[in-house]
């Protein structure tokens, strides 16, 4: 009886092994030859938002950066540059409704990142990242801005660590 549960446990195992063999993951992971990063002040080139938004920003991206890689912060000749600037923080409505009201407003963030790569110029890339959340018409932006930025900044940080360091 002991047996039998042991040779069941033996094939699950050796069916798991031999199916993560036939299968790989990509995930993040930077070149092994990079050791520093310099992260620009963030600027503020739209009009609307929070006075520290880019000042935020910044902070976050190079507490991300610290936490979650072995990068070491410079701004002597790193081996990655990262330069970005906030170009889009926009309240929409959407969701009308039958009294020509908005059942929801959208706050969207947009921002634009340059990173320039010393050791692989082929990594190089420009583009703008964005992420929104909607929240209810009854609530003003005022209402909400505090709970709704930090999520809107932490997935932009969140899509643009994967581009950096995803394989994919």
């Amino acid at each position: 009886m002991i047996w039998k549960k042991w040779s069941n446990l033996f094939v699950i195992i050796a069916t798991v092994i031999g199916l993560s063999s036939c299968y790989s993951f990509k995930g993040a992971s930077l070149d092994a030859n990079l050791k520093t990063i310099e992260i620009s002040n963030i600027r503020m080139e739209t009009a609307g938002g929070p006075a520290n938004l880019s000042l935020d920003l910044n902070e976050k991206l190079k507490e991300y950066f610290q936490r979650n890689t072995s990068l070491k912060i410079t701004n002597k000749n790193p081996d990655l540059l990262l330069e970005g600037r906030i170009v889009g923080y926009e309240l929409t409505p959407q969701a009308p409704t039958g009294d020509d009201k908005a059942g929801l407003n959208r706050l969207t963030l947009r921002v634009e990142f340059k990173l320039t790569n010393r050791l692989d110029e082929e990594k190089n890339f420009e583009q703008e990242f964005s992420f929104y959340q909607d929240f209810p018409q009854s609530q003003t932006l005022s209402q909400v801005e505090k709970a709704l930025i930090p999520k809107l900044v932490d997935q932009i940080i969140l899509d643009l660590f994967n581009k950096i360091a995803g394989d994919w």
